[in-house]
């Protein structure tokens, strides 16, 4: 391995590939301004977290620990879908699935990307969304956090460096400005806070919150679109697999139990909460897991209690300030404390 050689903004920008540079720019990203960093290390986006965003310390365990803010769980009232010719007539409208104009779309993009050129560094993870090569698709995530992009390398699937290098132009983008508000006042929005998808644009636009969730269910949530409509059905479930070659889904709202009764010892683990079953068998969307954290043990789960280690993001816990342990039973901050890991 070469010997670590610091570089300066403007030769971080140019290593990157054309192909990249011209597919973020067609998103409204100013590339030329920014220290744009994609698919960073592990150990650089610890470096960039620990550095750059307060509240954000290392556990007893390895694990990176920070705060996701104001917001510590979804904002499921502030999801919009844009209403747009291409869709209009597939999707189920009401309280879940509300319409967003087109134009409010371009006014909360343009929002997200004047905030995101402002940034003296911008984070960019290339990554699949879909274990089967035939029906996955190939997500980028551009945020300003390195905490966020940690956690999509945990929750994506990570490709390696030939398909990196062979990725070329995203079927989704997803452009978080999390820690920049909505216009309250645009059409359509409820608060500050504004989640919204373009199907016919394929991009996904997060304002007004810092919760890493809304990217996990943001993908699952195009999946889940896009994957009945390929033959194939999508799953809210875990699943695991049997010596004998058997799958086991469960299925279940969020807190019920998935992730746990996936994470058995006696079972190969396929995935904690995402999958399609197809024709073929079943296969997990997502790369890594995301555990509720509440009152976990290393005697109640400790297939989920081992894996928080070097690499994982814990979200919104209270430790020790000495020792740096986690103190799982604390829910002061709030119930929803939550673990990224990779698979």
């Amino acid at each position: 391995m070469a010997p670590y050689k610091s570089r300066s903004p403007a030769a971080s920008i140019h290593k990157h590939d054309a192909e990249l540079d011209a597919s973020v720019g067609k998103d409204g990203i100013d590339y030329t301004r920014v220290n744009l960093l994609r698919n960073t290390s592990v150990a650089k986006l610890y470096e960039d977290a620990l550095r750059y965003e307060p509240g954000t310390f290392i556990s007893s365990a390895g694990a990176l620990v920070t705060s996701s803010g104001k917001k510590t769980g979804r904002s499921p009232k502030d999801k919009r879908i844009v209403d747009e010719e291409t869709t209009s007539e597939d999707i189920w409208w009401g309280p879940v699935n509300t319409k967003l104009s087109e134009h409010a779309f371009l006014i909360n993009h343009e929002r997200a990307v004047d905030y995101l050129n402002t940034r003296e560094r911008l984070y960019v993870f290339d990554g699949f969304a879909g274990w089967d090569p035939k029906y996955r698709l190939k997500i980028r995530v551009v945020c300003a956090r390195a905490y966020h992009s940690l956690f999509m390398h945990n929750m994506l699937i990570r490709p390696t460096e030939e398909e990196l290098k062979n990725f070329g132009e995203p079927d989704f983008t997803i452009l978080n400005a999390g820690a920049f508000p909505a216009n309250r006042y645009t059409t359509g929005m409820t608060s500050n806070t504004s989640v919204s998808i373009n199907f016919k644009l394929r991009q996904m636009v997060i304002l007004g919150t810092e919760y890493a969730g809304e990217m996990k269910k943001g993908v699952f949530t195009i999946m889940h679109y896009l994957m009945p409509k390929a033959g194939v059905l999508s799953l809210h479930s875990s699943a695991n697999q049997g010596p004998d070659g058997d799958t086991s889904l469960f299925f279940g709202l969020s807190g019920t139990g998935k992730t746990t009764l996936s994470a058995d010892p006696a079972r190969a683990l396929i995935g904690d909460d995402e999958h399609v079953w197809t024709d073929t068998g079943v296969f997990n969307i997502e790369g890594g897991c995301y555990a509720k954290c509440i009152d976990l043990s290393a005697e109640k789960e400790p297939e989920i209690f081992g894996a928080i280690r070097f690499g994982s993001v814990l979200e919104n816990v209270v430790f020790d300030e000495d020792t740096r342990l986690v103190d799982y039973t604390d829910k002061s901050l709030t119930e929803n404390t939550r673990c990224a890991y990779p698979i």
